[in-house]
Protein backbone atom coordinates (compact mmCIF):
# COMPACT_ATOMS: atom_id res chain seq x y z
CA UNK A 1 0.00 0.00 0.00
CA UNK A 2 2.51 2.85 -1.07
CA UNK A 3 0.09 5.45 -1.80
CA UNK A 4 -2.36 7.13 0.83
CA UNK A 5 -5.12 5.55 1.20
CA UNK A 6 -8.30 7.30 2.79
CA UNK A 7 -10.60 5.57 5.82
CA UNK A 8 -13.62 8.28 5.88
CA UNK A 9 -14.60 7.86 9.34
CA UNK A 10 -18.54 8.68 10.23
CA UNK A 11 -19.62 9.47 14.05
CA UNK A 12 -21.59 11.31 16.48
CA UNK A 13 -20.30 14.75 17.25
CA UNK A 14 -21.84 14.85 20.98
CA UNK A 15 -19.30 12.78 23.18
CA UNK A 16 -16.64 14.28 25.08
CA UNK A 17 -12.91 13.64 26.01
CA UNK A 18 -13.30 11.03 28.40
CA UNK A 19 -16.56 9.24 27.42
CA UNK A 20 -16.10 5.68 25.79
CA UNK A 21 -17.54 6.36 23.03
CA UNK A 22 -14.99 8.95 22.22
CA UNK A 23 -11.94 7.11 23.75
CA UNK A 24 -13.11 3.77 21.18
CA UNK A 25 -12.92 6.94 18.53
CA UNK A 26 -9.75 7.66 19.61
CA UNK A 27 -8.01 4.14 19.43
CA UNK A 28 -9.97 3.65 16.36
CA UNK A 29 -7.64 6.73 14.78
CA UNK A 30 -4.32 5.26 16.42
CA UNK A 31 -5.23 1.77 14.67
CA UNK A 32 -5.80 3.10 12.04
CA UNK A 33 -2.75 5.31 11.47
CA UNK A 34 -1.07 2.03 12.69
CA UNK A 35 -1.85 -0.05 9.86
CA UNK A 36 -0.89 3.38 7.86
CA UNK A 37 -3.81 4.84 6.63
CA UNK A 38 -4.69 8.44 6.44
CA UNK A 39 -8.51 9.82 8.30
CA UNK A 40 -10.95 11.83 6.55
CA UNK A 41 -13.72 13.14 9.17
CA UNK A 42 -16.53 15.51 8.85
CA UNK A 43 -13.57 17.50 10.84
CA UNK A 44 -15.76 18.78 14.16
CA UNK A 45 -15.76 17.48 17.43
CA UNK A 46 -16.95 14.40 18.98
CA UNK A 47 -16.09 11.04 17.42
CA UNK A 48 -14.69 13.38 14.29
CA UNK A 49 -12.38 14.77 17.00
CA UNK A 50 -11.44 11.96 18.76
CA UNK A 51 -10.52 9.26 15.61
CA UNK A 52 -8.12 12.60 14.35
CA UNK A 53 -6.45 13.22 17.60
CA UNK A 54 -6.15 8.98 17.85
CA UNK A 55 -4.55 9.11 14.44
CA UNK A 56 -2.40 12.48 14.80
CA UNK A 57 -1.24 10.48 17.96
CA UNK A 58 -0.46 7.40 16.31
CA UNK A 59 1.67 10.03 13.34
CA UNK A 60 -0.79 9.93 11.24
CA UNK A 61 -2.26 12.42 8.42
CA UNK A 62 -5.94 13.59 9.07
CA UNK A 63 -8.22 15.26 6.80
CA UNK A 64 -11.33 17.76 7.97
CA UNK A 65 -14.69 18.01 5.49
CA UNK A 66 -16.70 20.69 7.15
CA UNK A 67 -19.63 23.23 5.53
CA UNK A 68 -20.47 26.52 5.73
CA UNK A 69 -23.97 24.95 6.73
CA UNK A 70 -22.62 24.11 10.24
CA UNK A 71 -22.33 27.69 10.89
CA UNK A 72 -21.49 27.53 14.53
CA UNK A 73 -19.24 24.60 13.92
CA UNK A 74 -15.33 24.44 15.17
CA UNK A 75 -12.41 22.70 13.27
CA UNK A 76 -11.15 20.43 15.62
CA UNK A 77 -7.22 20.84 16.61
CA UNK A 78 -6.48 17.51 15.42
CA UNK A 79 -6.90 18.30 11.28
CA UNK A 80 -4.18 18.47 8.89
CA UNK A 81 -6.53 19.35 6.28
CA UNK A 82 -9.47 21.10 5.74
CA UNK A 83 -11.88 20.94 2.98
CA UNK A 84 -14.50 23.51 3.27
CA UNK A 85 -17.64 23.53 1.22
CA UNK A 86 -21.44 25.05 1.69
CA UNK A 87 -23.91 22.71 2.24
CA UNK A 88 -23.95 19.53 4.04
CA UNK A 89 -24.65 17.51 0.86
CA UNK A 90 -21.56 18.50 -0.26
CA UNK A 91 -19.86 17.75 2.55
CA UNK A 92 -21.16 14.33 2.73
CA UNK A 93 -20.54 13.47 -1.01
CA UNK A 94 -16.71 14.88 -0.91
CA UNK A 95 -16.59 12.49 2.55
CA UNK A 96 -17.55 9.39 0.02
CA UNK A 97 -15.85 10.50 -2.61
CA UNK A 98 -12.20 10.88 -0.71
CA UNK A 99 -12.85 7.22 0.85
CA UNK A 100 -10.55 4.14 -0.15
CA UNK A 101 -12.87 2.36 2.75
CA UNK A 102 -15.43 3.37 5.13
CA UNK A 103 -16.04 2.90 9.04
CA UNK A 104 -19.34 4.53 10.82
CA UNK A 105 -19.12 4.64 14.60
CA UNK A 106 -22.24 4.95 16.79
CA UNK A 107 -23.78 8.01 16.27
CA UNK A 108 -27.94 9.94 15.34
CA UNK A 109 -29.33 10.80 12.73
CA UNK A 110 -26.31 12.64 10.56
CA UNK A 111 -24.43 8.85 11.05
CA UNK A 112 -27.13 7.51 10.08
CA UNK A 113 -27.50 9.42 6.77
CA UNK A 114 -23.98 8.67 6.38
CA UNK A 115 -24.39 4.80 6.93
CA UNK A 116 -26.87 5.05 4.94
CA UNK A 117 -26.02 6.76 1.72
CA UNK A 118 -22.82 4.80 1.39
CA UNK A 119 -24.46 1.52 2.14
CA UNK A 120 -26.59 2.29 -0.87
CA UNK A 121 -24.29 3.12 -3.25
CA UNK A 122 -22.41 0.07 -2.58
CA UNK A 123 -25.76 -2.16 -2.96
CA UNK A 124 -26.58 -0.62 -6.18
CA UNK A 125 -23.12 -0.14 -7.64
CA UNK A 126 -23.06 3.36 -7.66
CA UNK A 127 -19.63 3.46 -6.88
CA UNK A 128 -16.66 0.76 -6.64
CA UNK A 129 -16.75 -1.49 -4.14
CA UNK A 130 -14.89 -0.34 -0.72
CA UNK A 131 -14.54 -2.04 2.16
CA UNK A 132 -17.37 -0.46 4.96
CA UNK A 133 -17.39 -1.13 8.82
CA UNK A 134 -19.29 -0.40 11.52
CA UNK A 135 -17.79 -0.63 15.22
CA UNK A 136 -18.93 -2.33 17.37
CA UNK A 137 -22.90 -3.27 17.80
CA UNK A 138 -24.72 -0.06 17.82
CA UNK A 139 -25.80 -0.77 14.10
CA UNK A 140 -26.36 -4.15 13.85
CA UNK A 141 -30.21 -4.43 14.29
CA UNK A 142 -30.51 -1.58 11.50
CA UNK A 143 -28.20 -3.62 9.47
CA UNK A 144 -29.96 -6.71 10.43
CA UNK A 145 -33.36 -5.47 10.03
CA UNK A 146 -32.60 -3.28 6.48
CA UNK A 147 -30.78 -6.98 5.49
CA UNK A 148 -34.58 -8.67 5.92
CA UNK A 149 -35.49 -6.81 2.91
CA UNK A 150 -32.55 -6.89 0.62
CA UNK A 151 -32.39 -10.45 1.04
CA UNK A 152 -36.14 -11.08 1.13
CA UNK A 153 -37.02 -10.66 -2.57
CA UNK A 154 -34.53 -11.85 -5.90
CA UNK A 155 -32.50 -9.19 -6.73
CA UNK A 156 -28.93 -8.42 -8.75
CA UNK A 157 -27.93 -5.99 -6.33
CA UNK A 158 -25.06 -5.91 -4.21
CA UNK A 159 -26.05 -6.92 -0.82
CA UNK A 160 -27.57 -10.25 -2.26
CA UNK A 161 -24.26 -10.99 -3.14
CA UNK A 162 -22.70 -10.95 0.10
CA UNK A 163 -22.19 -8.72 3.29
CA UNK A 164 -21.09 -5.24 2.19
CA UNK A 165 -21.17 -3.73 5.93
CA UNK A 166 -19.39 -5.58 8.41
CA UNK A 167 -19.81 -5.43 11.92
CA UNK A 168 -16.26 -5.51 13.51
CA UNK A 169 -15.37 -5.94 17.50
CA UNK A 170 -13.19 -3.46 18.57
CA UNK A 171 -11.00 -0.82 16.70
CA UNK A 172 -8.32 -3.27 15.68
CA UNK A 173 -11.04 -5.41 14.57
CA UNK A 174 -11.52 -2.52 11.88
CA UNK A 175 -8.17 -1.84 11.24
CA UNK A 176 -7.44 -5.72 10.19
CA UNK A 177 -10.44 -6.19 8.14
CA UNK A 178 -9.85 -2.56 6.34
CA UNK A 179 -6.30 -3.37 6.16
CA UNK A 180 -7.33 -6.82 4.81
CA UNK A 181 -10.14 -6.02 2.74
CA UNK A 182 -7.76 -3.04 0.52
CA UNK A 183 -4.99 -5.64 0.07
CA UNK A 184 -7.18 -8.20 -2.17
CA UNK A 185 -8.40 -5.08 -4.42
Amino acid sequence: MGTEIIVTVFGSSRPREGDADYEEARILGRALAQHGFSVCSGGYGGVMEAVSRGTKEAGGRTVGVTAEFFKNAKLNTWIDEEVRLKTWEERLFELIRRADAFVACKGGTGTLVELAVVWEMLNKAVMNAKPFAVLGDFWAPVLDRVRKVELGHPTPWGEANGRLVYVATSPGDVANHLTTKLKQS
